[in-house]
């Protein structure tokens, strides 16, 4: 079935609009792949820091927001419980024996997850669409829908998986008085050697209660961070990717460093943020603490409170009242 044409999709792959920031070199890109030799080693496991379980409801106007690892989160609003990205599997890898290795477990079991109402897929990618994690949540609760980009509905189905709502950029669909909206992303999809690009990915921006909360999904930096603060206005609270970003040369195209998070942060308008896709799987070359450290420098630099963009620990649960104003905020755009 031909995908729409439109200024992301030429009617069979889809395509980032802004063009390659870098200029990928195959032979470069071999090299890294077989040989690593900048790779910082991560230790084989980190253990998990106990942390009191999620609240079983929030209040109005209010979200308690529970890091699992990577990029999955539970977020729970009054009346709605979302998934995002949920991904409990001990590899990120088409086969269960080979690929990158978890080095924390999920800060909160799948066993202890409430009923999700839906499940947010950013991309088909396999740190953030797993399928034996998709199984699971089925089997535990039953049919789940989920939101997904373009193209993505036809192989969860397959899998038994949905129902599944697929959206395209700018698109919307409403939950118990939640408006989920797929947002641009500058990445990539593919779970083989054959597929790449025939599936969309994209961020969610969730309107409730009159605030709205941004979660970017897998992205390098780019400029639609203006369009969606332009078009959809300023999140209250957004989560970032901060990991996975070098070498610079590769990664840059497609994944965020601390200080592109910085400046996505700042070009959103958003009050606060969370950092997300870091500190799980190692997927490239950084140390596992960079991120942190990085962030941190980032902030510094532009002068940013930690208050307003810091990280949850592996497990933690937050509670953010959506309604308040951090008393800083002057690192965000006026």
């Amino acid at each position: 079935m031909p995908l729409p044409l439109s200024d992301h999709c030429d009617g069979t792959h889809f395509f980032n609009p802004e063009g390659a920031r870098r200029h990928i070199r195959r032979f470069a890109m071999l090299k890294w792949l077989t040989r690593r030799d900048g790779r910082t080693p991560w230790p084989a496991h980190v253990e998990n820091t106990a942390h009191p379980p999620p609240p079983p409801r929030v209040a109005e106007h209010h979200l308690a927001l529970t890091f699992i690892g990577h990029s999955s989160f539970l977020l729970r609003l009054k009346g709605l419980v979302l998934l995002s990205d949920p991904v409990f599997s001990d590899r990120c890898s088409p086969v269960g024996w080979a690929g990158p290795r978890r080095v924390r477990a999920p800060g909160l079991a799948l066993a202890d997850l409430p009923r999700p109402d839906a499940i947010l897929l950013s991309h088909n990618h396999y740190d953030h669409c797993d399928l034996p994690s998709l199984q699971a949540l089925r089997a535990r609760f039953g049919p789940t829908p989920i939101i997904a980009p373009l193209g993505n509905r036809a192989w969860l189905q397959r899998k038994g998986l949905g129902p599944v709502t697929e959206l395209d950029w700018w698109q919307h669909i409403s939950i118990h008085e939640t408006r989920i909206t797929l947002t641009p992303a500058r990445h990539f999809a593919a779970r083989s050697l054959t597929d790449r690009n025939t599936t969309l990915w994209g961020g969610f921006m969730l309107r409730h209660a009159g605030a709205q909360i941004y979660i970017a999904g897998d992205t390098g930096y780019t400029g639609y961070f203006r369009a969606i603060r332009e078009r959809l206005g300023p999140p209250d609270l957004a989560l970032l990717p901060i990991g996975a970003y070098e070498p610079r040369w590769f990664m840059g195209n497609v994944h965020m460093n601390p200080a592109d998070a910085v400046r996505a942060f700042t070009e959103l308008g958003a009050r606060r943020a969370i950092g997300m896709h870091f500190g799980t799987f190692q997927l490239t070359d950084e140390a596992i603490d960079a991120p942190l450290r990085d962030l941190a420098t980032a902030r510094d630099a532009a002068r940013l409170p930690a208050e307003r963009f810091t990280t949850l620990d592996c497990g933690e649960t937050r509670v953010f009242d959506l309604r308040h104003r951090p008393a800083a905020e002057h690192g965000a755009m006026a």
